[in-house]
């Protein structure tokens, strides 16, 4: 399982079914102790296989309880010498330590980084491996259990119900359960001297975690927050997880980050002005497209962006902001300026987080709701939602669905062959 757009992360041979990782983390010395209980199927008989693992090393693995025969760690890789028949269990434990740093990437630093107090977990595409033992690949998701102790005066948040909070002397153990399969890339923790606040606990609980002494400009900025939740749950579906974290950081960030029941921004999006809101939306968004509905592999990305974009103008329209069709009109003009190079269904790796694959994935699903009709379009998305809940997505299941829902599949079909697979952006179709 390796993906061509990150070829050198995922690893062939097994799909993993659980990670139970434990952490020690010491904020002063930015040291971390880490043990990794990892449950895996073997989809192939193996004599070999690896993890990814960038920055810490390993002391001690283990499989089925026992040594391996040999263990290995080299160019962010751990490669283990073990005899797995082809459709086994088989588990391995793997202690490893260091201090984190993030991996460098052709789209930035990437994955475990010091704050000025505290720690972010940013892994999209291929952080992950900065911080425990992985199968890093978007198409492989598992149930995790991560634990972390450290000092007590920090407040930890990582995904999933928070199972238990053990006090003991200065140090402080968080023991997170996420139910739901969830990719490597979302998985994340933050640290830092936090306030938790309620936001909300219907349709769904909503949580802030920030700085003490921004609770004002939060309340303002995230305020509408569950507005949203029930704006994107009837035209999405049901919110799928068990609630919705916030953490704003002490630091700046230069965009807000997603991860699986958690979106993380920093101070410079606080401002009591609502002026970032649209990200709001955006990161609210990506639980239902990103989150619980992955890409099976980074092609797909634009099923994640071009959603979440669209749903941002969806807000728009309800807040009494611009109109979706004003936004697409807005879009659509600058799109045109800008070069022709971008295949919407395959950008590659260089332009998968281009702002253009963003909007012109918004384009389209506006072009589809035009052709579909808004009945037929927002029940497209709750059966896609619904179908594919917890699931891996690739664009061709979500354009064969849509067929079903069109009373004409050719003229749909053109439609995908000109926003999808052209390098030209079309025109918009003419107003009836």
């Amino acid at each position: 399982m390796v993906d061509r757009y990150v070829p050198t992360h995922g690893n062939a041979g097994y799909k993993v079914e659980s990670y139970d990782v434990e952490l020690d983390y010491r904020v002063n010395s930015n040291r971390l102790s880490g043990k990794a209980t990892i449950t895996a199927f073997a989809t192939q008989a193996l004599s070999r296989f690896s993890f990814d693992l960038s920055g810490l090393r390993v002391s001690k693995v283990s499989v089925n309880g026992r040594r391996p025969q040999r263990y290995t760690q080299r160019s962010g890789k751990l490669y283990v010498t073990a005899n797995i028949v082809d459709g086994a269990e088989f588990t391995v434990e793997i202690q490893y330590g260091g201090n984190p740093k993030p991996e460098d990437s052709p789209w930035g630093e990437l994955g475990w980084e010091e704050l000025t107090e505290g720690v972010i977990v940013a892994s999209q595409p291929s952080g992950a491996a900065t911080w425990f033992p992985c199968n890093d690949h978007p198409g492989d998701k598992a149930h995790y259990r991560i634990t972390i102790t450290t000092d007590s005066p920090y407040e930890v948040v990582a995904n999933g119900r928070l199972v238990s909070r053990r006090v003991k002397a200065s140090r402080t153990t968080w023991v997170f359960d996420q139910a739901a399969p969830m990719a490597t890339y979302l998985a994340t923790v933050q640290i830092g001297r936090y306030d938790a606040v309620d936001v909300a606990t219907s349709p769904v609980t909503i949580r802030g975690v920030l700085p003490a002494g921004q609770l004002r400009e939060f309340k303002a900025d995230f305020g509408r927050q569950q507005d949203m939740m029930k704006l994107f749950s009837r035209l999405f579906g049901p919110y799928p997880f068990g609630g919705y974290t916030v953490v704003v950081t002490d630091d700046d960030l230069e965009i807000p980050l997603e991860a699986q029941g958690i979106s993380v921004f920093g101070s410079n999006h606080l401002d009591g002005r609502r002026t970032s809101e649209r990200l709001v939306a955006h990161e609210l968004a990506h639980q239902w497209f990103g989150n619980s509905l992955t890409p099976s592999n980074w092609q797909h990305i634009w099923l994640n962006e071009g959603f979440a974009c669209y749903a941002e103008w969806l807000w728009s329209e309800e807040s009494r902001g611009l109109t979706a069709d004003q936004q697409v009109s807005k879009a659509h003009s600058r799109l045109k300026s800008l070069p022709q190079d971008l295949l919407l269904s395959d950008p590659g790796p260089e332009l998968m987080f281009d702002d253009r694959l963003y909007k012109r994935g918004a384009i389209t699903l506006h072009v589809l709701r035009k052709h579909l009709g808004d009945d037929a379009f927002f029940d497209l998305l709750r059966t896609w939602t619904k179908n594919h809940r917890h699931g891996s997505v690739t664009t061709a299941e979500f354009t064969a669905l849509a067929t079903t829902f069109s009373p004409d599949e050719e003229a749909l079909r053109h439609l995908f062959a000109a926003w999808l697979d052209s390098y030209e952006l079309p025109p918009l179709p003419r107003k009836r």
